[in-house]
């Protein structure tokens, strides 16, 4: 069973930056196209952004375009969600995925077979 590990959450201010990572266990990490997702209280999970197995394809949500980006090393098995500019409205748990499918950037929750713990992020205003 494939795992998939998110990790660099916190509390930080409007304004400021913060990175998230996620990684797989098991297999190799080339073998997946990963997905970021989040989810705010009472609100549905909604796409972030996605990269595609070799990482030169991404796509980003419009609320996030600009300030996310979306990076991976598949030498260190990891993908960077890279975020600049935060504001309180990204407040919410941050999920990774991860799916071994073809579609080069999947962006919808039912593309995507695992799925991380989440990682919180909270931006105080």
């Amino acid at each position: 069973q494939v795992q998939v590990v998110e990790s660099g959450g916190g509390l930080v201010q409007a304004g400021d930056s913060l990175r998230l990572s996620c990684t797989t266990s098991d297999y190799a990490f080339s073998y997946f196209a990963i997905g970021w997702f989040r989810q705010a209280p009472e609100k549905e999970r909604e796409f972030v952004a996605a990269i595609g197995k070799s990482g030169r394809t991404t796509y980003d949500a419009e609320s996030v375009k600009g300030r996310f980006t979306l990076s991976r090393d598949n030498a260190k098995s990891t993908a960077y969600l890279q975020m600049n500019s935060l504001k309180p409205e990204d407040t919410a748990v941050y999920f990774c995925a991860a799916t071994p499918r073809n579609e080069l950037v999947p962006t919808e929750l039912h593309d995507y077979d695992y799925w991380g713990q989440g990682t919180q992020v909270t931006v105080s205003s």
